[in-house]
């Protein structure tokens, strides 16, 4: 195909690009440049244009730097103000109506970036799916409590998103009524979100989370957080005197507020992980009576989000390498005594054995406890709370033959089928096997189209999709169900 493609909304006519046998339209804005009077407002829709618009690169990032120097995922940063844009891979067949991915990027509602090379879409694109990754408000932008603007902006985006998919995805070739959301980490989180928000219902027909990390703040808590920024700056808390703050010295402000003290010993670390302090972000989705209404758990046990089909798991070392951190306060302890101070006591000599050969000796082992409190065991109590709505649960444990662990962000090349991408080799290892790669891609493929997954619905009997050198369904997760009934 020589002629670049074009497309037409609404807005205008849209000319991407092809790749093989996709195109990819990179850069549409869904919403206006969330500055000036804009700016801590709730997304307005982008105006439309003349002529045809150039969509062949990728769009403004509201994600100004990366979280690290190096992170597992390659995120490029892209400077400008326009950056609530999507990203559209499709098969280029004009009224086709094939499934839809949408995908929410992670990093922490702070960082990330929809433009990274590993949510390409042309894996989705060969195999009949029309693929779509989308931008938020990160930080305080999106996620800050400010008394006279609107609550969960960066939530606001991913609903005004959803709504640009359901007016424009038909031309494209997608089909409206069958659109699948997923994301991973901060994304994965806002997936559940999403599930929960009564702005977006309807917006939507299944769901993948991975590794989905959301504890909604209390209200209260938020709004302390956001006073607390405002106090730092030495500014009026109100959009008027937040307003002259640029994005990186909120970043930095940010920095501080997050930066409490350190614990001084093992006890009080472990004490904190168990109680979910490990991360002690100040800008994530709250409750707030609107755009969320409740708690996750209090939300599931009401049956909110039970209609939809739900595909979710974590990795089995997501942070298991942070331990390190914690590595100078063993001297003050065991971790079996740190653990027998918590609500996870009962446990506290099994999980220890349990974790006796992980990489890195007892500071992994703290490091593991990041990992289940923060995703794995969150998972397993949200799906024994989804009852009969149809659940189902992998683990992925094929590990890094460089680290022995299978941690944050490794399952994503698999996922979409890239182990070929750039940072590839860094995080999954230089060995990662194409056949695992085509079974895990191959089952997400199969659940955008019939939102079904080859393998039983999560119930008592504890059945998952174990991802590794053999991937087979088989229990799974039996430990972290002792954890979560540990934790009441």
């Amino acid at each position: 195909m020589t002629d670049a493609p074009v497309v037409q909304l609404a807005q205008g006519a849209v000319r991407g690009v092809w790749r093989l046998d996709s195109a990819a339209f990179l850069g549409i804005p869904f919403a206006e440049a969330p500055v000036g009077e804009l700016r801590y407002a709730a997304p307005v829709p982008a105006g439309g244009w003349e002529g045809v618009r150039e969509c062949t690169e990728y769009g403004p990032t509201a994600q100004v730097r990366p979280l690290a120097e190096v992170t597992a995922i390659p995120e490029p940063s892209i400077p400008g103000d326009a950056v609530l844009n999507v990203n559209v891979f499709t098969p280029g067949r004009a009224d086709a109506a094939l499934p839809v991915l949408v995908w929410i990027h992670g990093g922490g509602y702070k960082g990330g970036s929809p433009a990274s090379p590993w949510y390409d879409g042309f894996a989705f694109n060969r195999d009949g799916i029309v693929t779509v990754t989308i931008s938020y408000r990160l930080g305080f932008d999106g996620f800050g409590w400010i008394p006279d603007a609107p609550h969960n902006r960066g939530l606001l985006d991913q609903i005004a998103a959803l709504e640009w998919v359901r007016d424009n995805i038909a031309a494209f070739g997608g089909d409206p009524a069958n659109v699948t959301i997923g994301g991973q980490s901060a994304g994965g989180g806002s997936v559940w979100a999403l599930l929960l928000s009564p702005r977006a219902r309807g917006l939507f027909h299944a769901a993948i989370s991975h590794s989905g990390a959301l504890r909604p703040q209390p209200a209260e808590v938020a709004e302390a957080h956001g006073r607390a920024l405002a106090d730092l700056a030495g500014v009026e808390w109100s959009r008027a005197g937040l307003a002259g703050l640029s994005n990186a010295e909120l970043l930095e402000l940010t920095e501080r507020l997050e930066a409490g003290p350190p614990p001084t010993s093992l006890a009080d670390a472990v004490t904190g992980i168990v109680e979910g302090r490990a991360l002690g972000l100040a800008f994530t989705p709250y409750v707030d009576g609107e755009v969320l209404e409740a708690g996750v758990e209090e939300a599931v046990r009401a049956g909110v989000g039970a209609d939809v089909p739900l595909l979710m798991g974590a990795t089995a070392h997501e942070f298991t390498e942070m331990g390190e951190e914690f590595s100078p306060l063993l001297a003050t302890g065991t971790v079996t005594d740190a653990l027998r101070s918590t609500a996870l006591a009962p446990v506290a000599e099994d999980y220890v054995r349990a974790h006796a050969d992980l990489p890195g000796g007892d500071a992994a082992v703290v490091g593991q406890l990041v990992t289940d409190t923060l995703f794995r065991i969150p998972m397993v109590r949200w799906a024994g709370l989804r009852a009969d709505a149809p659940t189902w649960l992998y683990d992925f444990r094929w590990v890094h033959a460089g680290t022995g662990l299978a941690s944050h962000c490794a399952e994503l090349p698999f996922v979409w089928d890239n182990l070929g991408g750039e940072r590839v080799p860094h995080s999954c290892g230089p060995d990662a096997p194409q056949e695992l790669a085509e079974a895990m891609h191959g089952v997400w493929v199969e659940f955008v189209r019939s939102h079904r997954a080859p393998w039983p619905e999560w119930s008592e009997d504890a059945v998952a999709m174990v991802f590794d050198d053999a991937p087979a369904a088989r229990p799974a997760y039996e430990l972290e169900r002792r954890l979560a009934l540990a934790l009441g």
